[in-house]
């Protein structure tokens, strides 16, 4: 086999990706796996037999329908999307956040987003060749309107991401901070697509999804991925069908599968469970918060998703000691400075949280 000369991929590919590391998913085998926010509940025995045999009548030989007409529609019902407002479906979010940077990528255009915040927003960007200005929240976590308002009018942004609630700190936005950014961003300040991230939505219970009537500039982005659909890998924007449309030009073809479109329409018939899921999940969440705060040392920080956030005495010290405890977590205290010695723990069933809490317990006092 003959070598590969390095000076050929120092040629061909871009300076800035050969210079990044790849988007990292940790090897959970064996372990208590808290770090991925997923929702830890299977679908119960009885629905699983009728899902494989809703999947055993999918025509594999054949490609998806591209329009996706039935899950569209099924998720507009569900997920209560206004009258006149339509969806887009992406390979999970990840994608859609893709399509957005391609659409806009002009010469010279920028993204901008609070920081810290979902990593992807800042990495499509880069991949598109759009610029990326990263706006620090407050040391609480909480949104600095005046900042924001201060860099849209500098740096006049093509879209503007807010997630509600936020990834990794896991709080909400004020909703009158963000209301304010919308409506400059119609032209007050600059005029720009604002993009609110519902990733979580499932464990916060409000969302601006009653809002896309209200402001021309808006789309409101959701995952399945959370409320208990992350291996399907299904994503939707929601908004005016004129902004839809001319992303839906740069959707890559059948980029939804037929296995997903099955899995998603079944689980969205069923879509009781997966709330009543997310119920147990937003009551383990208050149990496992009141029991990190009364840890000497921790200080918790406030969620409406479903993980959490903590700063400990030394981050990478206890992640380390956790990960000998067969506990595997998020350690973000590299992610940005104001993430200094912070873990984010996902919520899980009562079993494994009560692993976790023994854990972390005994990593705080080695």
């Amino acid at each position: 086999m003959s070598a590969v000369d390095p000076s050929l991929i120092e040629r061909i590919i871009r300076d800035d990706v050969r210079a990044m590391g790849a988007y990292h998913v940790a090897d959970s085998h064996g372990l208590v796996k808290l770090d991925a926010m997923e929702n830890p509940y299977r679908l119960p025995p009885e629905l699983r037999a009728q899902l494989a045999a809703r999947l055993g009548e999918v025509a594999l030989n054949r490609y998806p329908v591209p329009s996706s007409e039935a899950l569209r529609a099924k998720l507009k019902t569900v997920m209560n999307v206004p009258a006149g407002m339509d969806v887009l479906l992406g390979n999970g979010s990840d994608e859609i956040i893709s399509m957005l940077s391609l659409a806009a990528a002009r010469p010279g255009a920028k993204v901008m987003a609070p920081v810290p915040g979902f990593v992807m927003y800042a990495m499509s960007a880069q991949f598109a060749g759009l610029e990326f200005v990263g706006v620090p929240l407050r040391p609480d976590f909480t949104l600095d309107r005046a900042a924001m308002l201060a860099a849209m009018a500098e740096h006049k942004p093509a879209i503007i991401y807010l997630a509600y609630p936020n990834n990794p700190t896991g709080n909400l936005f004020d909703a009158d901070d963000m209301a304010a950014i919308v409506r400059a961003a119609q032209g007050e300040v600059c005029q720009s697509l604002v993009v609110v991230d519902e990733a979580y939505q499932p464990f916060a219970q409000e969302s601006w999804m009653p809002r896309l009537t209200e402001f021309g500039n808006l789309l409101v982005m959701r995952t399945v991925s959370k409320l208990g659909l992350a291996g399907i890998r299904l994503g939707y924007v929601a908004g005016a069908p004129e902004w839809l449309s001319q992303l839906d030009k740069v959707r890559p073809p059948y980029n939804v599968n037929v296995l997903t479109e099955a899995t998603a329409l079944f689980a969205l018939e069923h879509v009781a469970v997966l709330d009543d899921q997310a119920a147990k999940l937003r009551a383990e969440r208050s149990k496992l918060v009141e029991a990190m705060a009364g840890m000497p040392g921790v200080t918790v920080f406030p969620s409406a998703a479903n993980f959490v956030l903590v700063r400990v005495p030394n981050a990478a010290q206890i992640f380390d000691r956790l990960l000998a405890r067969k506990v595997l977590i998020k350690n973000v205290s590299k992610m940005h400075t104001l993430l200094a010695n912070c873990l984010r723990v996902t919520v899980s069933t009562p079993e494994e949280n009560a692993q976790f809490l023994e854990a972390f317990k005994a990593s705080l006092q080695d």
